[in-house]
């Protein structure tokens, strides 16, 4: 293939970290960051970003390396991500919630 960088049966770190950075962008970009619009459009980011946590998680190696202590590090920054896209995702709904009681 052309384009290894694009093939998921190959694992690849720099794909996972793109498509949870990208995600992250997208889900800022769609919840109007400082406003916090409610959508539910955040659910696709969301589900991306999960993904790219996986593919980032496929590239551990058994192994401990210098290479596996930087995999750890790239899935806690995935994680965070994650947590980011879910809270721009509930907090509008939360807030909704409470205003109206």
């Amino acid at each position: 293939m052309k384009y290894r960088f694009l093939n998921p049966r190959v694992r690849s770190l720099r794909r996972g970290f793109a498509v949870v950075l990208l995600s992250l962008g997208a889900a800022i970009l769609l919840g109007h960051f400082p406003e916090n619009h409610p959508t539910p459009l955040l659910i696709l980011p969301l589900l991306t970003s999960i993904a790219g946590t996986v593919d980032t998680m496929r590239c551990i190696q058994r192994r401990w390396s210098f290479y596996h202590g930087g995999v750890i590090l790239c899935l806690y920054m995935d994680i965070m991500a994650v947590s980011l896209i879910a809270f721009l995702l509930f907090y509008p709904y939360a807030l909704w919630l409470t205003s109206s009681q």
